[in-house]
């Protein structure tokens, strides 16, 4: 009988101890549901931001992105709309300007594996053409039209050159794009890797980069002037160019920034990034 009631007895101990788990445990999962619903859910510039850190952790001049994650940034880039990032075409950086409309920039982010920025485009402000050198950009079109002119060097490893210094360049887009569209991807030596936005309506895109322009690193932006191949001046470089000559042109680097081209930062007041490293 001793025996039996010891038995008895830790048993009783045990489910007194199961018990107190189970009221543990019922209010740890209060306590969590509690706090998920203090906590607000990310927002889409928050998680883009996140899944930019993911697609560019590795990120350096001339490497692109494995095909999955270029598939999935370009895939949520996709699903943003205007009201993502606190725009709506009249906000007064979209309305008509006397003579040349500027371009106004939103800075997001930037940090030395990626940027994240909105450029606002007025009707008939251009983006002149230039390059991304070594980077991978995505450029979502979040309303709007607009015409983008790119190209891609012919020869990415040697260049081919006109007596004066300009080099052959093949067009890659020359069309115009209409919001909602898929986000258009350029890479360091292929999809356009020199491009020219001009604003057929009022249009803003969103553009990230990886890695981003730096200066001291070799990454400036450079502008270029494009010849069609069939004005070109004859001369021995001439006879390179293919006899297709409306998809070749002779592209001339400018000596900095156009006189004509107009951009101005102004403040991002959409949704915040939280995070920063």
């Amino acid at each position: 009988m001793r025996i039996d009631g010891e038995l008895a007895k830790q048993k009783g101990s045990g489910e007194v101890a199961k018990e107190k788990n189970r009221c543990c445990s019922r209010k740890k999962s209060k306590r969590q549901q509690k706090k998920a619903l203090a906590e607000p859910m990310p927002t889409v510039v928050q998680r883009l931001w996140e899944t930019c850190k993911e697609v560019f952790a590795d990120s350096r001049p001339r490497v692109v992105p494995l095909p999955g994650d270029v598939g999935r940034l370009r895939s949520f880039l996709d699903g943003m709309k205007p009201a993502d990032v606190g725009l709506h075409p009249n906000l007064p950086f979209f309305q008509d300007f006397k003579g040349t409309p500027p371009v106004t920039y939103l800075h997001l982010h930037q940090c030395p594996k990626f940027s994240i920025g909105i450029f606002c485009l007025p009707q008939a402000a251009v983006i002149p053409l230039h390059n991304h050198p070594g980077m991978t950009v995505f450029s979502k079109l979040l309303f709007g039209s607009m015409h983008i002119r790119s190209y891609d060097w012919v020869d990415s490893s040697k260049q081919i050159r006109s007596s004066n210094g300009a080099c052959l360049a093949k067009l890659n887009t020359d069309s115009v794009m209409n919001a909602p569209c898929e986000t258009s991807i350029l890479y360091p030596a292929a999809g356009g890797n020199m491009h020219c936005f001009t604003a057929v309506t009022p249009c803003a895109v969103l553009d990230v980069l990886g890695p981003p322009y730096n200066g001291p690193e070799g990454r400036d932006c450079k502008y270029y002037t494009e010849v069609l191949c069939s004005n070109f001046p004859g001369n021995a470089a001439a006879s390179a160019a293919p006899t297709d000559n409306d998809r070749y042109a002779w592209l001339e680097e400018r000596q900095g920034k156009p006189d004509d081209f107009k951009v101005r930062g102004e403040e991002y007041k959409g949704p915040k990034i939280v995070g920063y490293y």
